[in-house]
């Protein structure tokens, strides 16, 4: 007990360090960049995750019928309603990004795992060639989306 005292400042509050760390100080800490993959790997996740139906509903009614695809495929030019095609073009990009980002992250997490002798700069250079790879990736296909070739 008189240990726990002396941790208290004047005005009761615990002094030790980390011990009353708020949500801003936390926002402000410095993540490594492995960290900041796991988090987008998680978010990826999400995304794909909450997404799913909506995938399974448009490759559903896209193979059920010409006029479907058709309509589909003429989403991506002109638009639906008052969203443009950019719009829906920019969502799709999103939705390759997740899927390339969490497909790489997941191949660096099972090697990790596979290994079981990764080092922090090994962690470090393994989460700038995930980057690397989906964001190249996903520039490739953005480009094929956009219709540069």
């Amino acid at each position: 007990m008189a240990e726990l005292s002396k941790t208290r400042g004047a005005s009761g509050v615990d002094t030790r360090p980390g011990a009353n760390m708020r949500l801003l100080d936390a926002l402000q800490y410095p993540l490594p960049l492995a960290a900041k993959l796991s988090i987008l790997h998680r978010a990826s996740g999400m995304l794909m995750f909450f997404l799913l139906p909506f995938i399974v509903w448009m490759f559903d009614a896209s193979i059920t019928s010409e006029v479907s695809y058709d309509g589909f495929t003429s989403a991506f030019v002109a638009g639906i309603g008052f969203v443009p095609g950019v719009v829906i073009k920019l969502v799709a990009l999103s939705l390759i990004w997740a899927y390339l980002h969490h497909a790489v992250a997941g191949v660096r997490h099972l090697w990790m795992d596979a290994t079981h002798s990764v080092s922090k700069q090994q962690g470090h250079s393994s989460a700038v060639a995930t980057f690397v790879i989906s964001i190249v990736l996903t520039i490739a296909l953005g480009a094929k989306l956009f219709g540069l070739f």
